[in-house]
């Protein structure tokens, strides 16, 4: 017998565990239905919401692999075919015809793959061993001392580098002499792979102390004997042979379990168990019984049925019983096609596992299903699953032996879909030790390196490690996600990062806070546009329109209850040009529609309310559209004269204005001409106010700039920086370059276009004396803000002539980040701090305001909205942290917006309202949503008040009309969360 040096054991602490108790079988359904009862009906925000914390010290963390996938050398110095072997050179049987017969060479590249375990700071590796590279033919008769040796030094190097090997027995690869004699639908295999296991624990066990006797024998099971596509490729008895089987592997893993607690355990302290693959599903109707008992059902029959008898009672699942005897029995069978444990066998099997090793993928999210879905990633699935096993078993420890996603392609270096897998699924392991009690103990990745991936050959790739295939010496590569596991390590789960915890404080004395609305949005209008396209088949949702929306027009009195419910010190609102002049030009005043916002300025005043007044929100008057819109340059001058006729007339009471709201959206679809004569036209008209109603009136004038902040998808990739940059650039810089800098286009984005026009630039050019009168014409940054995209470039043809062709841009969204109403608004708050800073610093710190932020929900009715009050409470305390710590001038904050409201092409499907609008009321009632009173307490505290200092007087019921300021606060203090997740706490704290 060939034996090595025997090295320390690693890690003698992780293997303090203390036997598993004999638990009943379960219930139909099981008590473990609990989960779904628990977690079915999360809202969104509480299942999705990212939360930061660390494992438990001495947590595993590890990757995985099996021999057959990696190793090749498939006939080499004396090993014996196994069944993939002869499997896989049958033509046809996997795709392109691969085989393992290399793989990924590790049978002789032991050295390298010990240096990428180092590299990835891994203490754990989980790898199999070839029972037909140590006994060619099955047995102990024929061991072969090359296969052996192989082992050896793999298991020596990892120990040498105080890395755990976690042995897996066996991964599938039966030998092909075992599978001559019927293999595991053969009881005389029990007997067999206890004497391969004995060999093992005698040569291998003095180091290796976590053994796993099968991996996923569903699949041996169910894929190899029932539907017969793995091998051994049987599929003629699917109603017998895969119970059958089982029953053999059941027997044969509580045969060695029992040989090592009797032969070894003693000496050699290891534990052992069997790594089992579940799917979580979930009920269709989770409060429907009957689907519970479905999906429990499908539970048991793929995890249960290995692992009650191991972990329960040494029998099946009585869901598996019931099911099978029944049909069965409706069979006209003389009994049940699932076989009976005798009572000596059901004392003998159960309690035969140390711990429970999991192998997660995906969950079917509405169980029962009619059909085979492709492997999707459902992190929260595992979270459930984890749950359920707690339940289920008695909270075991529990591995996690697999978990991963495989990629179709050749080359996935930069595997941005693997990072957000590991972020999101790591995350909810990680809720489920530290909210739930789940007994976990390691997490393995799978795989190390791209492998041999059974009947899918080398097209999916799984690997850490990326190896290329085509070269003879398959060289490795680390991938992005290799990078961000081994940080993972390295802090030992998520902290919360840095400058992400919670600051509580102050905003600066007088402090804007506002809340914003636009006329289309929210009146009945005159012909606009707007009212044009809406009325156009198919160009709204559901073919709706602003004809009435919340018809604020007549309700003057009910938004002003809701502002002065608010103690909002400021209110946004938009001007509807055609209802003050309906064909666009001072050729007819509409002096009701200029009576009607007087009325309303001086309402607002009466309630010491300030109005921020928006000259136009994208509602033109159709019969400028009539004679080319904004791409007419006649247009510069009729702005100019709406403008003059707005100050004449309320500018002695508004001191806030806005020439144009968000221009990057009029102009984006439609040729640079029309940007470049909004810049002219905004231009024109702070040059009016400022020489003519500036000394008198006093007021500010601006615009209010759409940015979406962009951060490179692979920050170590220059290409992906350059993008991020070029897309805030051709965002914000479009329109703030010329304003706020020099009067001009950006550099970039006149030599970008240069070089995709065919000639002269399609970007027309300012003259000097333009340039001149252009730059500087602004009093403060207007700046609305919703989220934050991962940009990478992307190359257009040469033939494509558009903004986004010469922006050369495209984006994804980190799958961590929370969602919204609206496909493209994801939770992001940290780039609203980083796009303030980027303001500050690209244009020499301006006053800002923002002058929009908010998120939507697609809740009718829906009051208690605390996805929006996370949303508001996380941007707010950002903006914060931009004043304090970045020393960014901003000066105002403005929630979009007042109520729910007609929200453009979406229609009234999409509500970013604090109130909500009853549009089934004839009366459009309006009603407080939760958001309102937090963003309300905000507002009367003026920032956010320290628990620890005590109770603060802007917390207390205050008198109509009174202001309170927590001036007394002095000093901020920053608060280091343990982590985010609010779905059950307090937002309000």
């Amino acid at each position: 017998m060939i034996r090595r040096k025997s090295l320390q054991p690693l890690r003698k602490d992780v293997f303090n565990l203390k036997r598993l108790p004999s638990l009943p079988a379960s219930e139909v359904p099981s008590k473990a239905k609990v989960v779904w009862e628990k977690f079915s009906n999360q809202t969104k925000l509480e299942r999705d919401i990212y939360f930061y914390g660390t494992f438990p010290e001495n947590f595993l963390w590890g990757v995985s692999t099996s021999a057959y996938q990696i190793e090749g050398a498939w006939d080499e110095d004396g090993k014996g075919p196994s069944i993939w072997d002869n499997f896989t050179h049958i033509p046809g049987n996997i795709q392109n015809n691969s085989t393992g017969d290399i793989a990924c060479d590790s049978y002789h590249k032991v050295d390298e793959d010990l240096y990428l375990l180092r590299a990835l700071r891994v203490n754990s590796y989980r790898f199999s061993l070839s029972w037909p590279r140590i006994f060619p033919d099955g047995r102990n008769r024929s061991i072969n001392s090359y296969g052996v040796d192989y082992y050896n030094k793999l298991i020596d190097g990892l120990v040498a580098q105080n890395i755990t090997p976690m042995v897996t027995l066996h991964h599938w690869d039966l030998p092909q002499a075992l599978q001559d004699i019927g293999g595991w639908a053969n009881p005389v295999m029990v007997e067999l792979f206890d004497s391969f296991a004995d060999f093992c624990f005698q040569t291998f066990g003095d180091r290796v102390k976590f053994w796993i006797t099968f991996n996923e024998p569903y699949v041996i099971s169910w894929l190899g004997y029932g539907t017969g596509a793995f091998p051994p490729n049987l599929k003629d008895d699917p109603g017998y042979a895969p119970y059958k089987v089982t029953h053999t592997i059941v027997k044969a893993h509580a045969r060695v379990y029992h040989t090592y607690d009797q032969k070894y355990r003693k000496s050699q302290k290891g534990f052992i168990s069997l790594s089992l693959i579940i799917d979580w599903v979930e009920p269709k109707m989770p409060n429907e019984p009957r689907d519970v008992e479905a999906a429990d059902r499908f539970l048991q029959f793929t995890g249960g049925w290995f692992a009650h008898p191991i972990f329960k009672n040494g029998d099946y699942p009585d869901a598996m019983k019931w099911t099978v005897g029944n049909r069965s029995e409706l069979q006209k069978l003389p009994s049940s096609r699932l076989p009976v444990f005798t009572e000596e066998e059901k004392n003998y099997i159960k309690g035969t596992a140390d711990v429970f090793c999991l192998n997660y993928y995906t969950t079917d999210p509405s169980w029962p299903a009619s059909a085979l879905k492709d492997v999707r990633a459902v992190p929260w699935g595992l979270r459930r699953l984890l749950n359920w096993i707690k339940e289920e078993y008695g909270n075991p420890p529990i591995y996690i032996t697999e978990n991963g996603v495989g990629r179709r392609t050749a080359s996935d270096v930069d595997d941005t879909s693997r990072f957000f897998f590991l972020k999101t699924h790591i995350d909810e392991a990680l809720k489920a030790y530290k909210l739930d009690g789940v007994n976990l103990r390691g997490y393995v990745v799978w795989s190390l390196m791209d492998n041999f991936e059974w009947l899918h050959g080398y097209e999916p790739r799984f690997g850490l490690h990326q190896v290329d295939f085509e070269n003879p010496n398959r060289p490795r590569t680390p991938k992005r996600s290799a990078i961000y596991y081994a940080e993972i390590i390295h802090q030992n789960g998520i902290p919360l990062p840095k400058g992400e915890e919670f600051l509580y404080g102050e905003f600066p004395k007088n402090f804007f806070w506002s809340v914003a609305s636009a006329a289309y949005q929210v009146s009945k209008q005159c012909l606009s546009i707007w009212d044009q396209f809406a009325h156009t088949p198919l160009k709204i949702s559901n073919d709706e329109n602003g004809d009435i929306a919340c018809d604020s027009y007549h309700k003057m009195e009910a938004d002003l209850a809701m502002l002065k419910e608010l103690k909002v010190t400021h209110y946004r609102f938009s001007i509807s040009w055609p209802r003050v002049l309906p064909d666009g030009t001072t050729k007819h005043i509409n002096e009701a529609g200029l009576k009607y916002y007087e009325k309303f300025v001086d309402s607002l005043l009466a309630a010491n309310i300030q109005p921020q007044v928006t000259m136009y929100h994208w509602d033109l008057p159709q019969a400028l559209q009539n004679i080319g819109g904004w791409e007419n340059e006649t247009i510069i001058q009729r702005f100019k004269e709406y403008a003059e006729l707005l100050f004449q007339r309320l500018g002695e009471k508004v001191k806030f204005w806005i020439t144009l709201n968000e221009p990057y959206v009029i102009a984006n679809l439609a040729p640079y001409i029309v940007g470049h004569n909004l810049i002219k036209a905004h231009a024109e008209v702070w040059h009016l106010y400022n020489e003519t109603y500036r000394p008198r009136q006093g007021g500010l004038v601006s615009l209010a700039i759409s940015v979406e902040w962009a951060e490179p998808r692979n920050p170590s990739k220059q290409e992906d920086r350059d993008a991020a940059r070029r897309y805030v650039e051709f965002f914000a810089g479009w329109f703030a370059h010329p304003i706020f800098k020099n009067g001009d286009y950006s550099e970039l984005m006149k030599r970008r276009i240069q070089e995709r026009s065919k000639g002269k630039s399609r970007l027309p050019e300012f003259t000097e004396s333009e340039k001149r009168r252009i730059k500087g014409t602004y009093d403060f940054f207007g700046l609305n803000h919703y989220t934050t995209i991962l940009a990478y470039n992307l190359n257009y043809s040469a033939l494509i002539t558009s903004y986004d062709a010469d922006r050369g841009v495209a984006s994804v969204t980190d799958r961590s980040w929370l969602g919204s109403g609206s496909f493209w608004l994801k939770v992001t708050p940290f780039g609203f701090r980083r796009l303030l800073k980027w303001i500050k610093e690209e244009y020499n710190n301006p006053p800002i305001y923002v002058t929009e932020n908010g998120i939507s929900e697609r809740v009718d009715g829906g009051f208690n909205d605390t996805w929006r009050i996370h949303y508001l409470k996380s941007y707010i305390n950002e903006a914060l942290k931009a004043i304090v710590r970045d020393g960014v001038d901003l000066r105002g904050y403005t929630v979009w917006s007042l109520m729910d409201n007609f929200e453009w092409a979406v229609g009234f499907a999409e509500r970013f309202g604090l109130y909500y609008t009853n549009y089934t009321d004839p009366n459009l009632s309006r009603i407080p949503k939760a958001s309102s009173k937090y963003y309300s307490t905000i507002i009367q505290c003026n920032g956010f008040p320290d628990p620890a200092s005590g109770p603060h007087l802007c917390l207390e019921p205050q008198p109509e009309g009174r202001n309170i300021s927590i001036g007394g606060l002095g000093k901020f203090m920053i608060m280091f969360s343990k982590n985010t997740y609010v779905a059950k706490e307090s937002l309000y704290a």
